[in-house]
């Protein structure tokens, strides 16, 4: 990543998520989420986070004992749930701000280590993890194959790249339409429009297909149930006129090695 683009990212992602109201100076806030959220501001996201955070730990999460990348960790919140269960977490985020980043890690009861990187360069060895875990964090790339294609540097032969609660569109003008629409928030806002990464933003059906095909990744998708209010997302938006709403599925790839 370009040094001066970072600089600038990082400078506005801080200006939003404070704007936002996230992070606190109470240990308690960290320690319960994502399942409450204890500032009241962004509770409506936080039971999303939650809702996938539990199918993820019954359905997808090994049973046995598992070395995870938590990429994109933020206020490391899965690292330390991970923790909770006994697995071996390590997170990993360019973000190390004190109360949204990696520097809140101090907050949790159990120890696990912190990286800052960028998901293309991990400053890691080849082969030594069972799981990558992008959470909420994988449509910050601006190069789907690159960042995957270095996760499959660190992963074991047999192990899994998990993509939780990024943006699933089933064609790429949805996406593409989001993405306006959301940097034209911003920069209304908060007087930016946020893009010094290029990052892609959002998933789209053929791009998961593309994917696959160059990555050889098979894809299993899980879909979990976020309650009637979301199911009936779609419907509101066609009688509103409004473009389609993303689906937040659980993608779950394995790399082909032969």
């Amino acid at each position: 990543m370009i040094a001066a683009a970072r600089r600038q990212f990082l400078e506005e992602y801080a200006r939003i998520r404070t704007s936002e109201g996230r992070g606190s100076d109470q240990s308690g806030y960290y320690r319960a989420l994502p399942f409450q959220d204890l500032s009241g501001r962004n509770s409506a996201q936080w039971r999303i986070r939650a809702r996938t955070f539990r199918y993820f730990a019954a359905w997808v999460l090994p049973r046995e004992r598992a070395d995870v990348l938590d990429l994109g960790a933020g206020n490391c919140w899965l690292s330390y749930r991970l923790a909770e269960l006994r697995h071996r977490p390590v997170a990993i985020d360019i973000f190390s701000d004190a109360r949204d980043g990696l520097g809140a890690a101090r907050h949790y009861p159990v120890s696990f280590p912190v990286m800052e990187a960028d998901f293309d360069r991990l400053p890691l060895p080849k082969g030594c993890f069972d799981l990558a875990v992008f959470n909420a964090s994988f449509h910050y790339s601006p190069d789907y194959r690159r960042t995957l294609a270095e996760v499959r540097r660190c992963l074991r032969p047999d192990g899994r790249v998990v993509i939780l609660d990024s943006p699933v569109y089933r064609r790429m003008e949805h996406g593409e339409q989001m993405r306006s629409e959301r940097q034209a928030f911003f920069e209304q806002t908060h007087g930016f429009r946020s893009e010094a990464l290029g990052s892609i933003e959002y998933l789209d059906e053929p791009m998961l297909d593309s994917l696959a095909r160059d990555l050889r990744i098979t894809w299993k998708v899980h879909r979990p149930w976020y309650g009637f209010s979301w199911a009936l997302r779609p419907w509101k938006a066609r009688l509103r006129g409004q473009r389609p709403p993303s689906r937040f599925w659980i993608l779950e790839g394995r790399f082909r090695h032969e």
